[in-house]
């Protein structure tokens, strides 16, 4: 399946050490939500490329050998330090949540984006662990000034690695100023902005210069913001196995609606309206929600989403993901 349009996720890869509450087992599982991101773009059936950075150690072989599984077109950045990031998830059997502790490095020499991405993505631990944050950064700052390209971010907070709130805000600032789509949970924005209305926080990143603003909120859907309306779309229903990986199928289905449909204009359609948002949720929070449905980081695959959104009486939102292409404004 192809599209008019190419997307390039710039992240971290790692290893998810998964301990479950009431076991002694820690279980290895390869992830990252960069990574993750990429792969559920390329099961929805959209051209994409990963730049990430492992080390040569054990962690790092896992990375490797998952990866070259997915057939995923990788880009392996040289770094510096030579280490795989290990995270050890905690995951509440009663709720299926999860909390983190990481042992990270991010440090890419350079952050080469190709020729031909429309889209860049990028979010998590690449944006807020130096010395790869701030090259991160650059790369967006320098994609976003081509003509028809846009970025993306999804916050993904994780203050296990910059537990200094007030340094962690500026990076999420900085990086949110650099995006044209911003997404944060709710969990996110309430401990970046605590006492504050997550929606309300929602606004204040769009006021930075994003044109669209997302806002997950668990089991009770998503929000987006435009300048000038919002609209709030629910989830639905699901038995949850665990939410390891749920936000990061949301994003790859998120990004995979706001690819120009083939044949029309090459680049980035953007929503501009109240029912345009409501059309790119939509496909969004039922990708999260089936993600939700199985253990670890297993986003769905188009045949998959194409099912479960005619069976909640919606129809894709984009070409990659087949059935009925999205019109949206401000392309």
């Amino acid at each position: 399946m192809s599209t008019t349009g190419q997307i390039t996720v710039v992240g971290e890869s790692l290893v998810d050490l998964v301990w479950r509450t009431g076991t002694g087992t820690v279980v290895p599982h390869p992830g990252g939500s960069p990574a993750n991101v990429a792969i559920g773009l390329r099961r929805l059936g959209v051209p994409v490329s990963l730049i990430t950075a492992w080390g040569d150690d054990a962690p790092g072989s896992l990375v490797a050998g998952h990866l070259a599984a997915t057939g995923l077109d990788v880009l392996r950045a040289p770094a510096d330090s030579g280490r795989t990031t290990v995270a050890l998830a905690y995951v509440d059997d009663a709720t299926g949540s999860a909390r983190y502790d990481f042992l990270a490095a991010w440090d890419p020499r350079t952050v080469a984006v190709p020729d031909g991405t429309v889209l860049l993505h990028t979010g998590s631990l690449a944006v807020v662990v130096e010395p790869g944050a701030a090259r991160v950064v650059e790369a967006c700052r320098r994609l976003r000034g081509r003509p028809g390209a846009a970025v993306a971010v999804d916050l993904n907070v994780r203050p296990a690695v910059q537990p200094d709130r007030d340094a962690y805000r500026a990076a999420a600032e900085r990086i949110a100023a650099a995006a044209d789509i911003v997404k944060a949970s709710e969990e996110d924005l309430a401990w970046l902005y605590p006492g504050q209305d997550p929606g309300r926080s929602a606004r204040d990143l769009l006021a930075l210069g994003p044109r669209l603003a997302v806002l997950t909120r668990g089991a009770r859907g998503a929000t987006g913001f435009v300048p000038g309306a919002e609209v709030s779309v629910p989830a639905p229903p699901t038995d949850v196995a665990d939410t390891i990986g749920a936000g990061d199928a949301f994003q790859s289905a998120l990004l995979a609606a706001l690819l120009a449909p083939e044949g029309g204009t090459t680049g980035v359609r953007i929503p501009a309206t109240a029912h345009d948002v409501e059309g790119v949720l939509r496909q969004a929070v039922v990708a999260g929600a089936l993600a939700t449905t199985r253990s670890g980081a297993q986003p769905p695959d188009a045949r998959e989403l194409r099912a479960a959104l005619a069976a909640n009486g919606t129809t894709a939102a984009t070409a990659g993901t087949a059935g009925t292409t999205g019109t949206f404004g401000n392309a």
